[in-house]
């Protein structure tokens, strides 16, 4: 990004990330939308502030404006994407002072591909119709960039509202205030910066904007009952809010409540629609073009089963063609996973006419027939729910560098929502000792400097024993759960100015439970909370302090192929003496064994062995299962431990073709398997494939993560020996043969047995292939496998570990380049300043008499002269220099001052890129000696010690020169 900026290419525009919900609106008939649902609370809640935010800006005429802004969006097939701030749906950072909304983005459908408007329309979009916007800063000069990314790095661990927007406003080329000041509606506790990449012109383009549509008035009027208030007065259910708050928006904005509440007449018809919708659409005629690209793209992802969701719901605004032949549906796409990101991007490199894929969005359909059988029209906007991910390439900025975009968050936010309210779950169920590792976990992920390490822990340990011992064994509420933080943190922060610091910003405390939203089935609609559910009390057992508690079960299961060897290595598991090196029970529950459905049947083993060491011998290959897993460890109080072959995987999938060919090996190679899946099976290289394609969608990377974030720790079983010899290509085309048919095959037939369908003859040739070129390659496939005695031995190591609580989960590839900044200044080479020492003693007897018992060759071991400090002279000041990050400065040393305490050079920087670099300090200085106890900063007060004649002072003329590099510290 900076190096765009420096070259001229392109301009760094930032924007305040509130801390809220996505809400999307498209008219009173587009719809109303939170992230990836629609008619619920959430929805109800978005309507009613922005309605409110209308009769705020526009008083007597809002009704008007409101009833003119739903046409608008409808006509010109709009949708508008909004950060829903509000105290009544739970918390997140901060319960901020009022309810409102931000606008983020705006799309238009159009005739063409879905178009995002850049912020300096959305501007002119929202002052047009009186709507709050974000504050906003460009950044054009390499100068500005550079300093905007040096001005995080040194606020990134304690920067709060007042002092970001402090430090953006003073290195920014161009400040857009906001029209909500985030103090003043949410407060200091500030989430985090969205950095993007937009064109160079974007900053002319800014002004203009600017000049033509000034800020609107605000003429206020009788706004009537707030939200919290409506919340608290209808505590009966959610539907009962609901209605409340749609009735109280009033008729012109909202004019029924089809999509909450459905129609009388539609009564027969539930609000889901089948899944048959989906094909249907895909096999229908196109009515137009928007149609053909959407389908397309659906048809793209649907065909290389990308991780994404399809759902339809009846679109009850259409009631009245529910009995012809016209059928309406609302239809949700929610993409899961980034991976399928990177996939698609490489499918638009083949087929530049895609439309971009966005994390989630929402599209009427219209099915109906004419004379050429059915049809369908999508006729309404693509509503996108990650608008910044949109701006479409132009004025030459290619679609990748377009869509280059950042989310910078703050650490005074991620110990509140990521440290404190998600790690809820695991300090309640698990103790102490868990909690512990799941923070220190958190940090290491976010490379958080090693001194906030030690702060953060020390307070969390605390927040953890006295949440604990006020809360016992029933869980606090993640959704109000700053009841107790918030109080708990204003009293740790009053205790010293490191501690306030450190939690940035505590007080002025919202009370919510009288007025929280009801929520049913307890949804979280940002989708990063645990469902809550009451713990089981422990039992008698004595608690050990340890990560896996023995007063809980704990099952270990294999997110593996058949043929990784688990049953092997279950065998092993119960014949190993100590068991896990405690003194659970440990058992097995074998799946080619078990009538019926098999995690049914873990279930109930935990129940009736509630302490004991479950094996589950089956393969657990999808995140299906996973939350099977994690719900069994919610009710039956047990920890869950993932065990997975281990391998380098693929752009798109965690386990290697080599991992593939060994594990398809192993299952041809055995006989009378439980399952029938050896060699007498004629298909099973087919079955490997589709056990293989289980797992599509992921890297290696992206699965390890999911299965640590939801379990907490992760063994690694040894599969491959790494200095290997390539694949051979027989056996790699092979490979890729098979996954081409298996993809024919699914494409046309589902799940249908190979042995059946257009492809039968095709598969019956390829299994005799495969087996034979596996026959071929014997010896090689042998030879790269991690013996097995040593992979036994290696997965009871890292089990044991985990048992007693040393697990450290391993580091991400993936970790900021970030640091926390304190100061800058320019580093110095002490060989250099000791040469210039020697020969300046030899000139001067003064110098030679004070160096004559000092030992500088040893004391002296880093020099350096401070340019700006940021406690001292503030983040901006710090930020200023990062221009000139890793550039040579030359250095004058213009006199020396000596006391009997403390000795520095009196110095000067020089130029660089003809500029006169400064010190921020009132006398820089470089420190070259202090006596024992004395610390480095008192050299400070060397020129107050000559003054009073406590220091000598000796010229050095001409002055020498020393160059050093400037560093960042």
């Amino acid at each position: 990004m900076a190096e765009m900026v420096s070259k001229g290419l392109a301009t760094l525009e930032v924007s305040l990330k509130h801390s809220g919900s996505l809400f999307m609106y498209a008219g009173h008939e587009g719809g109303a939308y939170a992230k990836n649902s629609y008619g619920n609370i959430y929805t109800a809640v978005g309507v009613f502030v922005l309605g409110r935010m209308f009769r705020e800006a526009w008083g007597s005429q809002s009704s008007k404006k409101q009833a003119e802004f739903n046409k608008f969006l409808e006509s010109n097939r709009m949708c508008i994407s909004m950060e829903l701030v509000t105290a009544v749906l739970g918390d997140h950072g901060q319960r901020p002072r009022e309810d409102y909304v931000v606008v983020t983005a705006v799309t238009e459908l159009g005739c063409g591909k879905p178009k995002f408007y850049s912020t300096p329309d959305i501007i002119a979009f929202c002052r047009k119709w009186r709507l709050p916007t974000n504050h906003v800063w460009l950044f054009s000069t390499r100068k500005s960039v550079i300093s905007f990314f040096a001005a995080y790095d040194a606020l990134c661990e304690e920067g709060t509202a007042t002092t970001v927007c402090k430090a953006l406003d003073e290195v920014a080329d161009i400040s857009i205030p906001g029209s909500k000041d985030h103090v003043k509606v949410q407060g200091e506790i500030l989430e985090g910066l969205v950095a993007r990449i937009v064109t160079r012109e974007s900053s002319e383009h800014m002004e203009q904007v600017l000049r033509d549509y000034p800020l609107p008035p605000s003429e206020g009027a009788d706004l009537g009952s707030s939200l919290r208030e409506i919340c608290a007065e209808n505590r009966s259910d959610e539907k009962q809010q609901i209605k409340a708050l749609l009735e109280s928006v009033g008729t012109s904005f909202c004019p029924n409540s089809l999509d909450w509440f459905g129609n009388d007449v539609a009564d027969g018809h539930s609000r889901n629609a089948d899944r048959s919708v989906v094909s249907k659409f895909l096999q229908a005629r196109p009515a137009d073009y928007s149609t053909i690209k959407l389908q397309e793209m659906v048809r793209l992802m649907t065909e290389k089963r990308f991780p994404a969701a399809f759902k339809c719901y009846h679109n009850f605004h259409k009631i009245n063609s529910v009995a012809s032949d016209d059928l309406h549906f609302k239809m949700v796409i929610h993409v899961h996973s980034d991976s399928a990101f990177r996939r698609y991007q490489k499918e638009m490199r083949h087929n530049p006419g895609l439309w971009p894929l966005y994390r989630g969005f929402f599209v009427d359909l219209n099915l109906f027939k004419d004379k050429k059988g059915i049809a369908v029209k999508s006729s309404q906007e693509i509503n996108s729910g990650n608008g910044t991910n949109g701006a479409s390439a132009k004025d030459g900025l290619a679609d990748e560098d377009a869509n280059l975009m950042i989310k910078l968050k703050f650490l005074t936010y991620k110990i509140r929502t990521f440290l404190i309210r998600n790690g809820l779950s695991v300090l309640f169920k698990q103790g102490e000792a868990a909690y512990k590792a799941y923070y220190l976990r958190q940090m290491q992920k976010w490379n958080t400097s090693a001194a906030k390490q030690r702060e953060l822990s020390r307070m969390l340990d605390e927040w953890a024993v006295h949440i604990r011992r006020k809360y016992g064994h029933k869980q606090l509420s993640s959704s109000t759960y700053l009841s107790e933080a918030e109080p708990f943190l204003e009293q740790y922060a009053k205790r010293s100015p490191k501690n306030q610091a450190l939690i940035g910003s505590a007080g002025s405390f919202v009370r919510a439970e009288d007025f929280m939203a009801i929520i049913e089935g307890r949804r979280d609609e940002e989708g990063d909370l645990e469902p809550e559910r009451d713990i089981i009390p422990s039992s008698p057992t004595p608690m050990v302090k340890e990560v896996i508690r023995k007063d809980e079960g704990l099952i270990v299961f294999f997110p593996g192929i058949p043929g990784c060897a688990k049953s092997a290595l279950c065998k092993e598991i119960l014949s190993a003496p100590g068991g896990l090196g405690d003194d659970r029970p440990v058992h097995s529950l074998m799946g080619d064994l078990v009538k019926g459905k098999y995690w049914g049947k873990i279930a109930e083993e935990r129940r009736k062995k509630p302490y004991s060491v479950l094996l589950a011998d089956k393969n657990a290959p999808n995140e299906d299962v996973w939350r099977q897993i994690e719900d069994m460890c919610r009710r039956t109080k047990a920890s869950a431990i993932p065990v997975v072959p281990d391998s380098e995987g693929t752009e798109s999938n965690p386990f290697s073709l080599d991992a593939l060919a060994v594990f398809i090996f192993r299952v041809l190679n055995r006989s009378n398997h439980p399952g029938n899946l050896d060699k007498s099976s004629p298909s099973a290289g087919y079955v490997l494939l589709m056990f293989y394609h289980l797992y599509d969608g992921k890297n290696r990377t992206e699965f390890e993560a999911e299965l640590i974030d939801r379990f907490g720790s992760l063994v690694k079983m040894p599969l491959l020996k790494p200095n290997r010899a390539p694949l051979p290509e027989s056996v790699r085309s092979t490979l890729e043969e098979g996954l081409d048919l298996y993809n024919l095959h699914t494409r046309r037939h589902g799940r249908l047995e190979s042995s059946k369908g257009t492809y039968c003859k095709e598969w019956a040739k390829w299994e005799t292939q495969l087996r034979e070129t596996l026959l071929r390659n014997v010896e090689y496939l042998n030879s790269i496998q991690v013996p097995f005695e040593s992979s036994v031995e290696d997965v009871l190591k890292q089990l044991k570990a985990i048992a007693k609580g040393e697990y450290t989960a391993p580091p991400s590839s993936e970790k900021r380049s970030f640091g926390t900044i304190v100061y800058a200044a320019v580093d110095l080479p002490v060989s250099e300043i000791l040469d210039q020492l020697h020969n300046l003693g030899e000139k001067d007897p003064r110098i030679e008499g004070f160096l004559k018992d000092k030992n500088l060759k040893s004391s002296l071991t880093k020099a350096h002269l401070t340019l700006a400090h940021k406690r001292s002279h503030g983040v901006t000041a710090v930020a200023n220099y990062g221009p000139y990050v890793h550039q040579n400065v030359p250095i004058d040393m213009r006199a020396i001052i000596f006391s009997d305490k403390t000795a520095a050079f009196e110095a000067e920087p020089g130029v660089v890129e003809g500029e006169k670099l400064t010190s921020k300090n009132e006398w820089p200085h470089v420190t070259l000696w202090t006596a024992q106890g004395v610390q480095a900063r008192d050299a400070n007060m060397l020129p107050n010690l000559l003054a009073e004649g406590k220091a000598t002072r000796v010229e050095i003329n001409p002055p020498i020169s020393i160059t050093g590099v400037l560093n960042f510290f």
